[in-house]
């Protein structure tokens, strides 16, 4: 019996912990977004060139997608109550240092160790929610709660960046993490029931596979730097091609370890898994589409109607108000419909969105005319988001619930890398060289194309998730093969 199984506890108070797991997941979508728009002033305060100003993101973006393997892992044999406390702090912590930062190098540090406060806080949080509430509406719920935040806390980082930028300065976008982290980990103790520590009875046997953790963690971080740094440097510059061979060299050395470990990082048969194996094509494609359309919003905003910081923030309101909706119709959608159904449809919704909101864009519209095509949008995206984690770790057991989770966040990130990169691509393809009008049409047209490239992507992701069970005795959110220990947790 592993550590995770040696005591079924119940919640002390559901709603409480239900809304500090929410509000978890709201810190982690907010710091992932709201450095963006205070990137031109980060840039001029702390001197950095156009060359180096983007790790600013890719240094978060790196550090959470090399690690969340390991966070995964690790929230299964030491507990999700010390991983979810470790990585506020953490984000606490390293959001101080950034916030005091007067140079460039201490705040990519600073950017690294938030990286890994997410990578070890999000396995952790989806694993409280996945298993901490009992199994049908109950769980439905917490599920549409926390995609709710988790949809929202995306945008309303673009909208409190703005905000805290034009009123406090650049600095600011880092501080606010310092309270809302420390009030989240200290409630935390009195919230999340530690049963039996995690780890002091584990089972006879388990180890931690510290090669796997090494090749994984390491061969992840280099994919992703490639990814994330390849369309700055050129896919054939000799660190890139380097990075990328190094990282799928380590990746096979991990595949081989864990083959012929008895107590794997990874245990390899969960990828045969059905469900789990759809999640991780459909979160990947979803943040290579869904979860790229920020960026191109905030440049279509920025460069091409040239909106400010507080502008560009308010403009993601109605875009809020529309993932919160859509998460919220998501949970009882899925208690009645299922999963699978209530998924396909929500990316059905997400296409017409992006349609709508690329055709707008190709008369050069007004914000007003937007509108239409962001709500439909954010109604997909919304629900998507809310059902896609819960779906993908349908058939995991209670005690690999955090490498599960682990896997499907990991393909989030290395998703939303690919999209980025290769969406960038698209975009400014025809833009080198212009200046003035010239640029702002150019640019006018690439997001347009990048769009309907991100539509076409959504429609695929739409195909994969026919690949999730079906509902039978089990609708979305829910997990058939933790049905015994559905209202059961220990940290």
């Amino acid at each position: 019996m592993s550590d995770t199984q040696v005591t079924k506890v119940r919640f002390r108070r559901p709603g409480l912990t239900l809304a500090l797991l929410a509000f978890a997941q709201l810190i982690i979508s907010i710091d992932y977004n709201i450095v963006y728009v205070a990137l031109p002033e980060i840039g001029d305060g702390l001197g950095f060139s156009a060359q180096t100003l983007q790790w600013v993101i890719s240094a978060y973006a790196v550090a959470f997608g090399g690690f969340l393997l390991l966070g995964g892992r690790a929230c299964d044999l030491f507990g999700p109550r010390r991983l979810f406390v470790l990585g506020l702090t953490l984000y606490a912590v390293s959001s101080l240092a950034g916030g005091l930062a007067t140079s460039p190098g201490p705040l990519v540090a600073a950017r690294v160790v938030q990286g890994l406060g997410g990578a070890l806080l999000f396995p952790a949080t989806l694993t409280l929610v996945s298993s901490g509430f009992a199994e049908g509406r109950e769980r439905n719920r917490a599920f549409a709660v926390w995609g709710t935040a988790g949809g929202s806390g995306m945008i309303l980082g673009s909208l409190l960046g703005g905000v805290l930028t034009q009123a406090f300065g650049w600095p600011a976008v880092f501080y606010v993490n310092v309270p809302l982290a420390t009030v989240a980990a200290l409630l935390a103790f009195p919230l999340i029931t530690p049963g039996v520590a995690a780890g002091s009875v584990r089972a006879p046997g388990r180890r931690f596979d510290l090669a796997g953790a090494l090749t994984a963690t390491a061969g992840i971080t280099l994919v992703v730097f490639t990814l994330v740094q390849g369309p700055e440097s050129g896919w054939s510059a000799p660190g890139i091609v380097v990075a990328a061979v190094a990282g799928v060299i380590l990746l096979a050395a991990f595949v081989a370890i864990e083959r012929r470990s008895d107590d794997p990082l990874l245990p390899l048969r969960l990828l045969r898994g059905r469900d789990l194996g759809t999640g991780v094509l459909v979160t990947f494609f979803y943040m290579g589409t869904f979860g790229t359309l920020l960026y191109f919003l905030t440049v279509y905003f920025q460069v091409v109607h040239g909106y400010g910081a507080l502008q560009t923030g308010l403009a993601f309101l109605i875009p809020m108000a529309a993932i919160v909706a859509g998460s919220q119709s998501a949970g009882r959608l899925s208690t009645a419909l299922g999963a699978r159904t209530t998924m396909i449809a929500s990316l059905v919704v997400g296409v017409l969105g992006a349609l709508w909101v690329g055709a707008t864009l190709a008369s050069g519209a007004s914000y007003t005319a937007l509108i239409p095509g962001l709500v439909i949008l954010g109604l997909g995206q919304g629900a998507g988001y809310t059902l896609m984690f819960g779906a993908a770790t349908a058939a995991t057991a209670p005690h690999e619930q955090g490498i599960a989770s682990g896997v499907a966040s990991t393909a989030q990130q290395v998703g939303g890398a690919v999209g980025l990169a290769v969406l960038v691509a698209v975009a400014n393809a025809g833009t080198h060289g212009l200046t003035g009008q010239a640029l702002r049409a150019a640019t006018t047209d690439g997001l347009r194309t990048a769009v309907f490239v991100a539509a076409a992507g959504i429609a695929v992701t739409a195909l994969i998730a026919l690949g999730f069970t079906p509902a039978r005795r089990a609708t979305a959110g829910t997990f058939p093969g933790n049905a015994a220990d559905a209202s059961s947790i220990v940290a």
